[in-house]
């Protein structure tokens, strides 16, 4: 079983798209939207949830107004502002630090766990799918990313699919470490802008660092050619093998508005073809479809 990690320096480069677009090619997989600060790949994928279970990370502070004193201590010591006059903690602001519960001196703060998002295993056109949804105002330290991977892997196993295909977080935060641990390989989508570059080679450090074997590929690269070119350069004096660039095209957010990946709307475009080739090239570099 091999997993590929599609992930980028930052958000927008169009990594989801492609993403999307691969599902449509790729065989006997499962999918697995690890993006879930913001997750949209179900937008394309218009899942059927199958289960929902709840995910508990981190605790909030809950004050038993039975026990509390009302001496106040606890909202002189919160550094968060998430305890009113009234002394009701705001589960929005509250960021789980304890500081309150430790210092309480008649024990009357409790300290649950907190219920901050849901995880999903779901059936899509092109197969099942393990995705999340974090809550209003909840953080991602990369725990959730660590479950939805764990599910799909497990999901991968009892059904026997060979790969598994994620759409990674963008940055270098936490997230991305939970999302590329012992991955087969990550494909870093880039664009061509200076910026662009820097942030490939952070999001390529990561990568290196945790031993995932990268890929690049340059989208929209015909904006700048010159930019493609020096990523390119810096990509291959990282070791990092260069796939075929894809062009500007509207085609992508046509697609999108549609709600169909690029090859339900128009698999016999240029764009497709490029894609296509990408994804044959990734397909060797994994060695699918080869027992």
């Amino acid at each position: 079983m091999k997993e590929l990690v599609v992930i980028s320096g930052k958000g927008g480069t169009g990594k989801t798209s492609l993403t999307a677009a691969f599902a449509a090619l790729a065989k006997n997989m499962v999918l697995c939207d690890a993006d879930v600060d913001a997750a949209d790949l179900h937008l394309l994928m218009a899942p059927e949830i199958i289960e929902r279970h709840d995910f508990q990370g981190g605790h909030k502070a809950v004050i038993d107004h039975k026990k509390c004193s009302e001496c106040g201590l606890c909202r002189d010591l919160c550094n968060w502002n998430a305890i009113d006059e009234g002394l009701n903690v705001s589960p929005l602001d509250c960021e789980g630090c304890g500081v309150c519960v430790y210092f309480c001196p008649e024990q009357a703060i409790d300290f649950p766990l907190s219920t901050c998002g849901e995880w999903f295993i779901s059936e899509t056109r092109f197969g099942p799918m393990v995705h999340a949804r974090l809550g209003i105002a909840e953080e991602n330290s990369g725990r959730l990313v660590t479950v939805v991977r764990q599910q799909a892997t497990k999901l991968a196993e009892e059904r026997n699919l060979e790969l598994i295909l994620t759409d990674g977080p963008p940055g270098v935060g936490c997230p991305v470490i939970a999302s590329i641990g012992a991955a087969s390989a990550v494909l870093i989508v880039v664009e061509p802008t200076l910026s662009g570059k820097h942030d490939m080679i952070r999001v390529a450090e990561l990568a290196e660092q945790f031993k995932a074997p990268a890929m690049v590929c340059v989208n929209k690269f015909d904006l700048n050619f010159d930019e493609t070119k020096a990523i390119a350069d810096t990509a291959r004096a990282r070791n990092m093998e260069v796939l075929a660039g894809i062009p500007f095209d509207p085609v992508f957010t046509k697609a999108m508005v549609q709600g169909q990946t690029l090859f339900e709307y128009d698999p016999r475009s240029e764009t497709s073809d490029r894609v296509r080739q990408i994804w044959g090239k990734i397909e060797e570099r994994l060695g699918l479809h080869q027992q």
